[in-house]
């Protein structure tokens, strides 16, 4: 199945290492810039100082060359030519060998995005002071940001020696190194480092997660169990132990879960995720008896987050097709001062559509102000007014959308571009689209919708040349490999190279459920029913898409299994009535 891209993915063109690099940086930057500043060129005095004082020239006795080269640097950042500072102070640092102009250099770098000069001024910064935490954390991100995951495990391993801090540090590696594109790789990095402390709950944990990450699962599970002797009942534990069951069968999960809560009754985490996968499950009901407990756990506690809890319980709600109580809570969320009330008012409108209230949706849409989540409710504003009224009035709406930068503009055109394909007005969608790549800033995921339209207009050499450049700018762009492979294997076509391009957009995005779909329905055009029942019905337990049960459906009536095929058909038209390649599907064989 060809995945859809989010209208809020983000646009900025970059290659895997620019991005982790970029990465690296905002987290050197924490705490005195923003990494998402609009004017990186804008001289910040107490960005490019030390975090606590100013920089100082050096207290040995200084030279004249050193004194004006350090003056040169301060009038360039002042005069807002932060690339020229940053380069000046990284050369007296190395002069001078002094580890707080290395800091500086670093420091600078970072706020004006510069990976080639914030690299090496992290190395000799960290050279030059290996007992600043600080300065031994950065080098670590960039190493880890630049794939060199081999040069950061000594790093690591000093992060993880203070034993006051080892605990934390375990349970913070993952998220530094879940960059990385080799998840092996870091799974072996996670169990060097774990190796030293057998009995560390935290230690065993950081192997669980590596492994989950890398689907090595059995791996994962003996890893939980370590960590369960030494810390029984351990909560973050659990949660994980859950998902990895879940993926082998949600079943396993479920049972767990409910095992788990005999003895943790109070443990809400659990049961709200015991919540989501029954939800998950269509099984409804059950989901529902959990919501009471949930909620009084909630009000009884300390942590405060009862509106959180009503927001939760509302997309349970919603996600169970229960609009009505969907309704309810979320308007309690409200009420009890939920944080980000635009939000809620976006889930309103999304339920006032469901319940085909769409006077009241374009209200709760109207009711998001200029911000964040402005755009967002415009297009939900727009596909109301396009299903109600028509589609040319929708592109009008956003056509008058005011105070949008390029990336916003692009946002709009592929919103529009879907509204004219949902119309199955699929020339102007195209040609809307052909324009936007010739005139805009071309990005990735502009290109792949391009690609997308040329496909159903019936230009397969433009969509495979247009998807194929995506993923030349982009080299980890799961979606862009997937569309290609789909794409061959449903017109059966390169059957081969579509399962490799498919898998390939796997080992990228493992366990989407798109790209399980499509890797089954691949298998089915070759022949290998078993195969491809293996993959779709992973992916149905994923997520039950509609689409999805069309392809489950086919294979197993290919396979004699017709009854089965029939419930799969009827259960999701049942949840989805109009879904147009389901219909289709279902009516070709059931007649």
């Amino acid at each position: 199945m060809t995945k859809k891209l989010d209208l809020n993915t983000p646009l900025k063109k970059a290659t895997p290492i620019t991005t982790a690099v970029n990465v690296a940086l905002c987290m050197l930057m924490l705490g005195l810039a923003s990494c998402a500043s609009n004017h990186p060129n804008r001289y910040h005095s107490d960005t490019l100082a030390s975090a606590n004082e100013p920089a100082s020239p050096h207290e040995k006795t200084l030279t004249a060359e050193f004194v004006y080269k350090y003056l040169v640097g301060e009038v360039a950042g002042q005069r807002g030519e932060i690339g020229t500072a940053g380069a000046i102070f990284y050369d007296l640092a190395r002069a001078e060998q002094d580890p707080r102009l290395a800091e500086r250099a670093a420091k600078i770098a970072a706020y004006a995005n510069i990976p080639n000069l914030a690299v090496p001024a992290v190395k000799l910064w960290a050279e030059l002071d290996p007992t600043s935490t600080e300065a031994q954390q950065a080098m670590t991100e960039m190493l880890i940001a630049t794939g060199r995951l081999n040069e950061a495990e000594p790093y690591l391993a000093q992060l993880l020696v203070k034993e006051e801090s080892r605990a934390g540090g375990f349970l913070f590696i993952n998220s530094l190194l879940n960059r990385s594109p080799d998840k092996n790789a870091v799974l072996k990095l996670v169990q060097s480092l774990a190796k030293p402390y057998p009995t560390l709950a935290e230690a065993n944990f950081a192997v669980a997660q590596a492994a989950y990450i890398a689907n090595q699962d059995t791996v994962a599970l003996n890893a939980l169990s370590k960590a369960e002797d030494t810390r029984p009942n351990w909560v973050i534990a659990a949660l994980l132990k859950g998902q990895v069951l879940f993926r082998q069968s949600p079943n396993k999960a479920i049972a767990f879960y409910y095992e788990y809560l005999k003895v943790q009754p109070d443990a809400n985490e659990i049961r709200i995720n015991l919540a989501k996968i029954l939800v998950n499950q269509k099984q409804y009901a059950a989901a529902k008896a959990e919501f009471p407990a949930i909620l009084d756990h909630a009000k009884n506690s300390q942590e405060n987050n009862t509106a959180e809890i009503y927001a939760i319980i509302g997309l349970l709600s919603f996600q169970a097709n229960d609009y009505n109580e969907a309704e309810k809570y979320f308007k309690q969320a409200i009420d009890n001062n939920f944080k980000d009330t635009d939000q809620i008012y976006l889930y309103l409108g999304q339920t006032a559509e469901k319940q085909k209230h769409d006077v009241a949706a374009m209200s709760w849409y109207n009711k998001v102000p200029a911000g964040p989540r402005h755009l967002e409710a415009q297009f939900n504003l727009a596909n109301v007014i396009a299903r109600t009224q028509s589609t040319d009035k929708a592109i009008e709406l956003l056509d008058n959308l005011e105070d949008l930068n390029v990336e916003q503009q692009i946002l709009v055109i592929k919103a529009q571009a879907a509204l004219l394909s949902k119309e199955k007005r699929h020339q102007d969608a195209f040609e809307l689209l052909d324009k936007a790549v010739k005139n805009l800033p071309n990005t990735p995921e502009l290109v792949y919708d391009y690609a997308l339209a040329a496909e159903r207009v019936g230009k397969f050499d433009l969509m495979e040349l247009e998807l194929r450049r995506a993923i030349a700018e982009k080299p980890d762009f799961a979606a862009a490999y997937n569309a290609l492979g789909y794409s061959f294997a449903d017109r059966n076509i390169r059957l081969k190279e579509a399962i490799s391009l498919i898998e390939k957009a796997l080992t990228l995005s493992p366990n989407d459920h798109y790209m399980l779909d499509s890797l089954g329905w691949a298998h089915y055009r070759k022949g290998n029913l078993d195969k491809a029942i293996q993959y779709l019905e992973q992916a149905f337990n994923i997520n039950p898409d509609p689409e999805i049960a069309a392809h489950l459906g086919e294979v197993l009536w290919q396979k004699g299994e017709y009854e089965k095929a029939k419930k799969i058909w009827n259960d999701a038209l049942t949840a989805d009535p109009e879904n147009e390649i389901l219909l289709i599907t279902a009516n070709k064989f059931k007649s």
